[in-house]
């Protein structure tokens, strides 16, 4: 991925936090048939010491787990915010008008072996802890636990489990830090104002970088 240096994120707790918060993964390999991309929920296993692992699972018709090889990487894409960027945005649109159109977003690519896990139990504690993760914040959480056993069972034995250990990841945080103050302030005030979700969630990475240049820092 082309990442210049102003775009770079390496922080772990950064990376992290992307992935808990966005863990529907685009996971791309190389298989019989060439180039695959299967789109999979991953678990951002924690205290796995220095480097993460990924968990997660896949239907066992699925060729990913069978074409796997344990000697090549495979590359898992989180995709966080992102939106448009109007050249109108920019307070310097009426100073030059040497301004176009852009897209800031955020994405972590993260490379690792991909490893078959093809264990019930293995898979009933993956499933739980990623359910975990996302119902968390719901008034009233659901755990795996609350199906009937024997239904959970008979599911888990229709997938099986993959676990990639990250040997490599890559944070892009492309939120206009490579333009000047006056404008990043303009972009900040416009995606206040769209009042969406998406334009929410990027006004808060800009802000977000917005204190971190103010507070002496590149990101």
């Amino acid at each position: 991925m082309y990442c210049p240096d102003a775009f770079a994120e390496t922080r772990p707790e950064i990376l992290r936090a992307l992935i808990q918060s966005h863990p529907l993964a685009t996971l791309v390999s190389l298989g019989d048939h060439g180039l695959e991309a299967n789109h999979i929920p991953l678990y951002l296993a924690p205290d796995t010491g220095s480097q993460p692992i990924l968990q997660g699972h896949v239907a066992r018709a699925n060729p990913l787990w069978q074409e796997a090889n344990s000697n090549a990487e495979v590359l898992a894409i989180f995709q966080g915010p992102e939106h448009y960027i109007s050249p109108s945005w920019y307070a310097t649109k009426a100073e030059t008008g040497k301004v176009v159109p852009t897209w800031n977003y955020v994405v972590i690519h993260a490379y690792g072996p991909l490893q078959v896990r093809d264990d019930p139990a293995w898979i009933r504690q993956q499933m739980s802890a990623l359910t975990a993760q996302q119902e968390k914040n719901l008034p009233l959480p659901w755990q795996v636990e609350d199906a009937p056993h024997d239904f959970t069972e008979q599911l888990i034995q229709q997938v099986v489990g993959i676990e990639i250990p990250i040997t490599r990841w890559q944070g892009k945080w492309k939120v206009s830090q490579n333009q000047p103050r006056l404008n990043r302030d303009s972009v900040l005030t416009h995606l206040e104002q769209c009042h969406q979700p998406d334009s929410e969630a990027m006004a808060e990475q800009v802000r977000t970088r917005l204190a971190g240049s103010k507070n002496g820092s590149s990101q």
